[in-house]
């Protein structure tokens, strides 16, 4: 199947629009799903609470109208647990390799749709890809369950306790926050448990990486090194999770950290850390943090983690590169440079594409939110909740349990344009051809 002129496939839709339209689709499917007598213990969802739930859970976020561990049944559960595994690993990863399986050929729309949503600008090994995608995630996600077991099967007994760690290990390697601890309670009975808190931590920051980055490190070493795309992950992530334990300590220590011991402290604050990477559990209560501590959590959370995996945000590499280039002109260097490396003109436009859409769509629903609730809930509460959304975390500082119906719809939209992604999302919203029929001559525009 060629490409027109225009830029789309000349039969059927742009390859960047099945990216949108599946998350859609997966999230409608699943409120059906959990609208059924089955998957609720007692009253059944509405429809609009389902879609939340459902849109909650495929695009890896964690907000909740119900709860989880004491509403949904098995059935209702395992539904979410689909969701969750659908909307991390990618529906395009699990639909390439099913093609591959039935030895089906995996059209060139198929192959671009794949690459965009693992972030790949090419489209060589896309099916390989794809399995290492795969492969590694399942055998840290099976890793991760029997370590977290070891912990549950001694607290609720050998089935309950085996069903916990898989559900946690892949909720948090998904960057979801899906919990079964019931009362909304996440993980705060477990701050001082060093077993559950550095798996879970260790699983969120996996997934957090990237698919990309897990490839390249746990795959054959390449003789040129590791990538600079994986190197300027691994270091602004470590700069950012060192950076959150500081602050949090500092800012919490005699608040939400009070009455703990050092080590207690140092073990919640690294892992309300790691979890503002787009995590969404918590083992500190998020409504009792200073309002300082609200305003730097939601910068953390709208930068997420890594691209192609399974975290939100605007990601990692795109504060990097906006930093970059803000050195770099401040220096006057005429290009950006990365680890001896230069960085693309199409690498920064995204950048300050993504950075400033971001920054408006959280001003723009957070001011609509705290509007719509008429001034019950303070506005860095409304911040909080949106930042969340946004980056896919999941984090909630209550809101989102006694919110109306127009600040939870305004949610959705939030949650599905994190996952979706904001780049995405405006591209295949977009018509133009990528090419400019017509050259102008330049103008003058006086800046600062």
């Amino acid at each position: 199947m060629r490409r027109s002129p225009s830029g789309r496939f000349k039969k059927g839709i742009k390859p960047i629009r099945l990216l949108p339209i599946g998350y859609f689709t997966i999230a409608i499917i699943g409120a059906a799903l959990l609208t059924l007598n089955i998957s609720s213990k007692g009253e059944p969802l509405t429809f609009f609470q389902a879609l939340f739930t459902s849109v909650s859970a495929s695009c890896v976020t964690g907000l909740v109208v119900v709860d989880t561990g004491t509403h949904f049944t098995l059935f209702g559960q395992i539904v979410i647990l689909c969701l969750i595994q659908l909307g991390g690993i990618g529906f395009m990863t699990l639909a390439t390799l099913l093609f591959g399986a039935a030895r089906r050929r995996i059209t060139l729309k198929n192959r671009v749709t794949a690459a965009e949503a693992l972030g790949e600008d090419g489209l060589g090994d896309i099916l390989g890809l794809c399995a290492r995608t795969t492969r590694y995630s399942l055998i840290i996600e099976i890793a991760g369950a029997l370590l977290l077991s070891f912990r549950f099967v001694n607290q609720f007994g050998p089935a309950r306790g085996l069903w916990y760690g898989v559900f946690h290990s892949v909720s948090a390697f998904c960057n979801a926050g899906f919990d079964l601890m019931g009362g909304y309670s996440s993980f705060t009975s477990y701050y001082n448990d060093p077993l559950v808190c550095f798996v879970l931590m260790a699983l969120i920051i996996l997934g957090g990486l990237g698919f990309v980055v897990l490839s390249e490190l746990m795959g054959p070493k390449r003789p040129s090194g590791l990538s600079t795309h994986t190197r300027l992950v691994l270091v602004v992530s470590g700069i950012l999770i060192a950076l959150g334990l500081v602050v949090t300590l500092a800012l919490e220590w005699d608040g939400s950290l009070a009455g703990m011991t050092l080590g207690e402290k140092l073990l919640s604050g690294l892992f309300q850390s790691v979890t503002l990477r787009t995590a969404g559990f918590n083992t500190i209560d998020q409504g009792a943090l200073s309002d300082t501590s609200k305003l730097f959590s939601s910068v953390m959370m709208i930068i997420g983690g890594a691209p192609a995996g399974t975290a939100g945000g605007i990601k990692v590499t795109t504060l990097a590169v906006l930093l970059l280039t803000i050195r770099a002109y401040m220096r006057g260097d005429p290009v950006v440079t990365a680890f001896q490396r230069t960085l693309s003109v199409g690498a920064m436009k995204r950048t300050i594409v993504i950075s400033t859409v971001a920054l408006a769509l959280l001003s723009l629903s957070s001011g609509a939110i705290s509007a719509i609730e008429g001034g019950s809930v303070s506005y860095i509460d409304c911040m909080y909740e949106c930042a969340s959304a946004l980056g896919t975390v999941g984090l909630s500082a209550g809101l989102t349990g006694a919110a109306s119906a127009g600040s939870r719809a305004i949610l959705i939209i939030l949650m599905f344009t994190g996952r979706a992604g904001i780049l995405t999302l405006a591209l295949a919203m977009g018509t133009g051809s990528g090419t400019a029929a017509v050259r102008y001559p330049k103008g003058v525009v006086m800046i600062g």
